[in-house]
């Protein structure tokens, strides 16, 4: 990939990561404390469990690890939508799947 490529997913990924960490900053923090570093968000909620979503530039994609399951998302240009590659859905809907069951309630991000 180029590096003009690989600087617009960074910019994408990036603000994708941004808006994510502020919705979920609104969350009680005594259900989930989420934080960021390095391309990194790492939610740990009150049981300890932790999810964790990284940019991966080499492959312009952002994955999801929660337990043993992971999503891989590539950005569906059409839609501006970041899509799971074996096609499970969007990642704010499987994003909004996990939490809700981790959390016990529904959760809109």
């Amino acid at each position: 990939m180029s590096s003009d490529g690989d600087q617009e997913f960074l910019r994408r990924a990036e603000s994708l990561m941004a808006a994510l960490l502020a919705k979920l900053d609104e969350i009680d923090p005594d259900e989930l404390e989420a934080d960021s570093a390095a391309g990194v968000i790492k939610m740990v909620f009150a049981d300890r469990g932790v999810c964790v979503l990284n940019r991966q530039t080499a492959a312009h994609q952002i994955w999801l690890a929660e337990g043993a399951t992971a999503w891989h998302f590539e950005r569906d240009t059409e839609t501006d939508t970041w899509m799971d590659t074996k096609g499970r859905g969007s990642l704010n809907r499987v994003l909004n799947e996990v939490l809700s069951k981790r959390l016990g309630r529904a959760i809109e991000l």
